[in-house]
Formats: structure tokens, C-alpha cells, sequence
């Protein structure tokens, strides 16, 4: 679809052809027109306007069932509450060219016309993997968002997370903020509670007991000590995410769910520390919450 833009310039206004990837939205106006520059030399403008927002579901009639949580990570990008699993964008193709185009570009005279088209051809690739991963981004927001009543994510760090010494790159390539803000997006768009929950020890305490294991970052499995409880390290870290989320939201627990607790079976300390072995119980609840109470007591 072409449409034209009108822009001023030096008090004259002048038509710009527009090719529009898609046709904008009921609204009433456009609040803003921006027009940008990429570093290709590619033009892009985008309208603002405004849309009816659909409401949010209440939080009393929000079911625990229909909310989820999502633990953020490197291996897997996401990994949910509900099992579902989905890995990073395989992009090594494309940062083996964005060396060898780099390289190329490193060999021309700075400021050349040569040098100007390597330019492009390097960040047009840089431009391609940026938009893979935001559209990886926007699909998962949307999935999510239009399927569940409520989303809980981490609220991650990520400015001291990429200061620390490890997988800084690997770190930085994921983004996990433009994540965060892409569903928080979604949300307002299709009425859909997106919580940010407190991201520390979600890997270490337990989703059964709430008791925390501290673990180093290359196990993967969760193993809890106290109550036996066992499960993927991400796994767990969602059922963890999920019960955080639950609570700060207010949506109350299902009191049909027993409680899965652990009592010691046997304690062994040396010098070092020592060592702690468990047998789980299941915690049904006070009797006395479920039946009445007999005559005389």
C-alpha cells in the first residue's frame, strides 16, 4: 500500500511516497509521525496512535490455571511452568559472515566510497539479526499474552548481570530487557496481567518446599535436600516464578493442593560442614478445617 507522508521543511511541505507494511488500526488520529535513518540508509517512519485497550481480567476471577511462569535463560531462552521449552535463534550463519564482512571492512580506506558500501553491507547484517530476534520476541509476547490471564517473568538485572564475568556476550545477545519491556507491551495491548516477580534464588529454592539449595551454574537439575523433590534446574526456577507471581498478584492458592514438606532422617557434620538427609511428607492439612466440629468439643 502507498500513502503519502507530509513533512516541512523550510516551511514548504513536500510529499513523501510511503510503502506501509500493514494498515494501521482503527483509531481516532495520529498523535506523531517519526521518521528515522537506519544506519543502512534505509528510511522508516512510524505513526503513533491511540487504540482502545482491551480491560484486564479482575484478579478475583483470575484461576491459577490459566497464569503461567517463565524463567529466562541462555541455554533455553524460555522455559515455562507448563513444560514448554524454546531455545535461542541459531544465528552462527550470520555471525560468520558479519566476520568476514568486518574483516572486509577493515582492509578499505576510512571514509572512501568503498568503504561507505562495506559499511552498509556490515550493519544491514547487523540489521538482519537484530530483526530475527525481535520477531522470535514479539511472537513468544503474543503467544503468551493472548493464551494466559496472567504472565510472571523475572524482574532481571541486566545491567550488573552483563558487568559480571561470564557469558557477557551471550548475555547481551539474548536482551533480555527488550524482552521484558516487548511483553509488557503485549499485555497492555491484548488485557493480559504481566508481572515482573523477584528474579533472586528463583534457581536455588525449591518450588515443592521453598527451601534453598545453592547450586553452581553447570548443574541443571534441581535436587532438593530436604523435601526430595527433583526437576530440570529451569523447571523448577518457573514453578518458583509462577508461585511468586501468584502471590504478588494477589490470586489466591488452591487450598485442595496438599503441602509437601520434608522431616530429617539423619544429620552428619564434619569439619567442613556437614550434611542433612530427608524423607518428604505430605502435609494434608488440620482435620479440623475439613469436618465439622463432634458435639462437646
Amino acid at each position: 500500500m502507498i500513502t503519502q507522508c507530509l513533512k516541512k521543511v523550510r516551511g514548504e511541505t513536500l510529499e513523501i511516497p510511503v510503502r506501509m507494511h500493514r494498515d494501521l488500526p482503527d483509531h481516532d488520529a495520529i498523535k506523531t509521525v517519526t521518521i528515522k535513518k537506519e544506519p543502512t540508509g534505509a528510511w522508516f517512519v512510524s505513526f503513533c496512535i491511540e487504540t482502545v485497550k482491551p480491560d484486564k481480567p479482575d484478579i478475583e476471577t483470575i484461576d491459577s490455571k490459566d497464569t503461567i511462569g517463565i524463567d529466562l535463560g541462555i541455554i533455553n531462552l524460555i522455559r515455562d511452568s507448563d513444560g514448554r521449552s524454546v531455545g535461542r535463534l541459531d544465528l552462527s550463519d550470520d555471525r560468520e559472515r558479519l566476520e568476514r564482512e568486518q574483516r572486509a571492512l577493515s582492509r578499505k580506506q576510512n571514509g572512501s566510497n568503498n568503504w561507505e558500501k562495506q559499511r552498509r553491507v556490515v550493519a544491514e547484517i547487523h540489521e538482519t539479526m537484530s530483526d530475527k530476534k525481535r520477531d522470535l520476541k514479539h511472537k513468544l509476547a503474543h503467544f503468551y499474552t493472548t493464551r494466559y490471564d496472567a504472565v510472571f517473568l523475572e524482574d532481571l538485572n541486566v545491567k550488573s548481570m552483563l558487568e559480571g564475568p561470564q557469558n557477557a556476550r551471550n548475555k547481551a545477545e539474548v536482551g533480555w530487557r527488550g524482552l521484558l519491556e516487548i511483553f509488557q507491551h503485549h499485555g497492555e495491548k491484548h488485557g493480559c496481567h504481566v508481572v515482573e516477580v523477584d528474579s533472586h534464588g528463583t534457581s536455588k529454592e525449591c518450588a515443592a518446599c521453598g527451601v534453598e539449595t545453592p547450586k553452581p551454574v553447570w548443574v541443571r537439575e534441581h535436587s532438593c535436600p530436604a523435601c526430595g523433590y527433583t526437576a530440570g534446574r529451569d523447571e523448577n526456577a518457573s514453578f518458583v516464578i509462577q508461585k511468586r507471581g501468584l502471590s504478588e498478584l494477589g490470586v489466591g492458592h488452591s487450598e485442595g493442593t496438599p503441602a509437601e514438606t520434608g522431616t530429617a532422617t539423619l544429620t552428619t557434620f564434619t569439619n567442613s560442614g556437614g550434611t542433612v538427609s530427608a524423607r518428604p511428607v505430605v502435609e494434608t492439612g488440620s482435620p479440623t478445617l475439613k469436618e465439622p466440629a463432634k458435639a462437646g468439643e
